[in-house]
């Protein structure tokens, strides 16, 4: 591990600082200002949450023509200017003063963070390695976590001292300032996977490179989706609806402050074995297990009575988060292969955003209408473990198919 780190430290840190970087677009980070958005623009939890939904829904759309650029254009020149409109959509973020300004600016976080940060990483990796792709995907997930583990703290400090518009000047200086430079700095080298050509690549399954098409048209992808959308659209609600589960608890957010640095390492802890374990045994068994501790922890949401309860809740739901990103950026290329990952990809993440849009609309229209949060989370919990079952005959399937002679897709 010293000597691939050492090998690849610089493809490695790549990924790594697009993966911390998209935390100024995940829905953890944007909800850490959802009292003062609510309270500034006049809004309730569930005009919030649509806002928030239309705005993410937008963002998935434009993905999903837009993320194919990964296999076009060049890492060092659609990078530069994806974090350019980062850092504009923080500053507007900042300045803007109406609901439309709001919804744009959330609406380009959620386009640069979640999506193509969290895309272009996705794709690097699954490009630049192969034999050591699992742990590649695993080291890169770090930085989500690590965004995790620093941020929170950080903000919910900020705002209080300078307040949140403040917060979010700072938020466009280090993504500009910071993030920016040192990110073309990194890509000025490419990465070519040993003892393999760019147009070669790395094949999937039948021992070539799947196109956007033929995936759509294959039975495995449709059998996917499911899988593809929970673990952001539960793992999205929980954080989006904190505020809320603090008011209903009596906590305040600096009681639920530290259940993040420990959700944090579990993540980094469950992502390294993860990695580890799909290089050894093949990102496919994830299958059945990864929606397994998430829906446990929907079950622990409703009892929890202290912070200390809040803390474990999240701790098993780090389970599931550490390893759905290996899962995904080891499994796509060993199926599809790699000349067209990024199409492939585009096509998930854009599902994944679709998720974390569609439901904080759902579940804060539910919270209006006299359905707390928590009892929200048994119903969730019941499909995790509904879906996990169901992965288990998708496996097997799968498993069949690989040793069988490949069939042409029509």
């Amino acid at each position: 591990m010293r000597r691939f780190l050492i090998d690849n430290r610089r493809w490695l840190a790549t990924g790594l600082l697009l993966t911390f970087g998209s935390s100024f677009g995940q829905t953890w980070f944007i909800s850490l200002f959802a009292g003062e958005i609510r309270a500034e623009y006049g809004l309730t939890d569930g005009q919030w949450g649509a806002l928030y939904t239309l705005a993410t829904l937008s963002s998935a759309v434009l993905l999903l023509s837009r993320g194919s650029l990964a296999d076009t254009v060049p890492f060092s020149r659609l990078v530069p200017l994806v974090a350019g409109m980062f850092a504009v959509a923080a500053l507007a973020m900042a300045f803007g003063s109406s609901i439309w300004a709001l919804g744009i600016a959330v609406f380009l976080l959620r386009f640069c963070g979640q999506g193509m940060f969290s895309h272009v990483a996705a794709t690097a990796m699954g490009r630049w390695f192969v034999a050591t792709r699992g742990k590649a995907v695993a080291i890169k997930g770090l930085g989500y976590p690590m965004g995790e583990m620093v941020l929170p703290f950080l903000v919910v400090m900020l705002i209080s001292g300078i307040g949140w518009r403040a917060t979010w000047g700072v938020t466009a200086a280090v993504i500009g300032l910071l993030i920016l430079p040192v990110l073309m700095l990194l890509l000025a080298q490419d990465r070519v996977p040993s003892g393999q050509t760019e147009a070669v690549g790395s094949t999937g399954l039948g021992g070539r490179h799947w196109r956007r098409g033929e995936v759509l048209r294959h039975w495995l992808f449709p059998a996917l989706i499911p899988l593809m959308l929970t673990p952001g659209f539960i793992g999205t609600v929980v954080f989006f609806h904190q505020v809320h589960i603090a008011e209903i608890k009596g906590w305040s957010l600096a009681q639920m402050a530290p259940a993040y640095p420990v959700f944090a390492t579990v993540t980094v802890v469950t992502s390294l074995i993860a990695g580890w374990a799909a290089d050894r045994f093949g990102a496919d068994k994830f299958l059945p297990v990864v929606l397994v501790p998430m829906g446990l922890s929907m079950f622990l949401i409703g009892p929890a009575e202290t912070p200390a309860h809040w803390m474990l809740t999240l701790a098993v739901l780090a389970l599931t988060q550490g390893m759905v990103g290996t899962l995904w950026g080891a499994f796509l290329p060993m199926v599809y292969g790699t000349n067209h990952l990024g199409a492939v990809r585009s096509m998930v993440i854009a599902l994944m955003v679709f998720s974390t849009a569609i439901w904080p609309g759902i579940t804060g229209a539910l919270i209006d209408w006299g359905i707390p949060f928590p009892d929200q989370g048994i119903a969730m919990g019941l499909w995790c473990l509904l879906l996990a079952a169901a992965m288990g005959l998708v496996l097997r399937r799968l498993t069949a198919e690989r040793r069988s002679p490949p069939v042409p897709i029509p």
